[in-house]
C-alpha cells in the first residue's frame, strides 16, 4: 500500500492531477503492486477513463468508496434500493470507454462496431433498472405517508437525532430509548431510519429516530436516493443535534451538519445541541455551554442552540438530556389539571398514571377526583371530565 498527496491550485480537467504527478503515481502503483487507485476526490467520467488508461488499474473515486460502503451496510429492502438507484446513477455516465468490451472501434462511416451496440444495451437496462427502482421507492414513500399520518392523529412529538457519521447516534439511541440498533464505530452503520417511543421525566411521550450520519461533502446521488431516510428529519418537532467533543473537528462538523440541513429544508426546526463523548475528554465536565464555547466557537453557526454534556456510553447526562428536552420541547406542553372520573370509568384512572404525573388522588362514594401534570392533548382528551370547581 503506498500514498500520494498533491496540492494545486485547481484540479486538471484531464487527469485530475496533471501530466508529470499522473506518471509519478503511475511509476508508484508499478512498484507497489497495486491492483486499484483510490481517490481521496471525485472524479468526472473523462477523467475516470483517461487515469485507468494511465495507470493500468482500476480506479475508484471517493464517491464509489461510500457507495461501496452504504451497499455493504444496508440491511432493509428500502436500504437497498436507495444504494442500487445511487450505484446506478452514478455508473450510468461513465459506462462509455470503460474496458475492452465497451470499445467504441467501428468498421467504416456509418458503421457501429460490437462496443457501441453494448453499450447503448447497456445503458438502456440500467434505465429501465432505474425507472423500476424509483417506482419502487415511490411506494416506500407512500407508505411512510401513512406512517406519518398514522402518527400524527396521535399527539406525539417526534424527536430526530443527527449529526456527523460516528458521532454517537446510535449509542445515545439504544441508551434513551431502551433500543438495540447497531452501534458501530464503522461509516454509515445505520442507514435505515429507526423510530422508537421515549418516555420523558414528565410521562409524556414522544417518538425518536435514528438517522443515517452525515459527512463532509455528501454526494448529490446519495442525498437524492436517500430522500425518504432524510424526510424523517423534516418531520421532526425537535432535532437532537448530536456531536462528538472529543474530536479535533467538532466544530467543523457541526457547521457541516447545519448546512445538509437547510439543504434539506430543516434548518428552521427547534434545535438541541447534545454535546456526546464527554467520558473522553481530559478535564473535568464542567459547564455545557462553557465547553461548548471552547470547542466549537461561541456561535458555533447553529445560532443560540441550547447545549447538554453526555456520555451515551457511560450514561452521564444522559438524565439532564431528557429533562432539557421536555424544557424545550414547545409541542404539547405540560399542563396541570385537576379530574373527576365516575368509578365505573375506573379503567381511565390508569391511564392517569400512564400518560401523566399525578400529584393528588382523592376517592368519594362515586367519583375519583385526580391533580396531575399532564400534556395538554392529553388533558383534551379527557375534556369531558375536568373538574374546574
Amino acid at each position: 500500500m503506498a500514498e500520494l498527496q498533491q496540492a494545486r491550485e485547481a484540479p486538471d480537467p484531464a487527469t485530475l492531477l496533471g501530466h508529470g504527478k499522473t506518471r509519478e503515481l503511475a511509476e508508484l502503483a508499478v512498484a507497489s503492486r497495486a491492483d486499484v487507485a483510490i481517490f481521496g476526490h471525485d472524479l468526472t467520467p473523462t477523467q475516470l477513463r483517461n487515469l485507468e488508461k494511465a495507470l493500468d488499474v482500476r480506479v475508484i473515486d471517493r464517491t464509489q468508496v461510500i457507495l461501496d460502503i452504504f451497499a455493504r451496510r444496508a440491511r432493509s429492502r428500502e436500504g437497498r434500493l436507495q444504494v442500487e438507484l445511487a450505484q446506478l446513477n452514478y455508473l450510468l455516465p461513465r459506462l462509455a470507454g470503460r474496458g475492452i468490451t465497451m470499445s467504441r472501434l467501428g468498421g467504416g462511416i456509418g458503421t457501429r462496431g460490437p462496443g457501441e451496440t453494448q453499450l447503448e444495451t447497456d445503458r438502456r437496462r440500467i434505465a429501465k433498472r432505474i425507472q423500476k427502482i424509483q417506482e419502487a421507492l415511490e411506494r416506500v414513500r407512500l407508505g411512510r405517508s401513512l406512517h406519518r399520518k398514522q402518527r400524527s392523529s396521535v399527539p406525539l412529538a417526534m424527536l430526530a437525532l443527527v449529526g456527523y457519521t460516528n458521532a454517537g447516534k446510535s449509542t445515545l439511541f439504544n441508551r434513551i430509548a431502551e433500543a438495540d440498533v447497531l452501534a458501530d464505530a464503522r461509516l454509515f452503520a445505520t442507514l435505515d431510519p429507526t423510530v422508537r417511543s421515549l418516555t420523558l421525566p414528565s410521562r409524556r411521550k414522544v417518538l425518536v429516530s435514528d438517522t443515517v450520519g452525515f459527512i463532509r461533502d455528501l454526494p448529490t446521488t446519495l442525498i437524492s436516493a436517500f430522500r425518504a431516510t432524510l424526510e424523517e428529519i423534516n418531520e421532526a418537532t425537535l432535532v437532537l443535534h448530536v456531536v462528538d467533543v472529543s474530536g479535533p473537528l467538532a466544530g467543523h462538523q457541526v457547521a457541516h451538519v447545519v448546512q445538509v440541513l437547510d439543504e434539506i429544508g430543516a434548518g428552521a426546526i427547534p434545535q438541541l445541541l447534545v454535546l456526546n463523548k464527554a467520558d473522553r475528554l481530559a478535564e473535568p465536565l464542567g459547564d455545557a455551554e462553557a465547553i461548548r464555547a471552547r470547542l466549537l466557537g461561541h456561535d458555533a453557526e447553529c445560532g443560540p442552540v441550547p447545549a447538554v454534556l453526555t456520555s451515551a456510553l457511560t450514561g452521564t447526562g444522559v438524565g439532564g438530556l431528557l429533562a432539557r428536552i421536555d424544557e424545550v420541547l414547545a409541542f404539547d406542553r405540560i399542563v396541570r389539571a385537576r379530574f373527576r372520573i365516575p368509578l365505573r370509568d375506573s379503567p381511565k384512572i390508569a391511564q392517569f398514571h400512564e400518560l401523566g404525573r399525578v400529584l393528588k388522588t382523592e376517592y368519594t362514594a362515586q367519583h375519583c377526583d385526580i391533580e396531575a401534570d399532564v400534556p395538554g392533548s392529553v388533558r383534551n382528551r379527557f375534556a369531558a371530565y375536568l373538574n374546574e370547581t
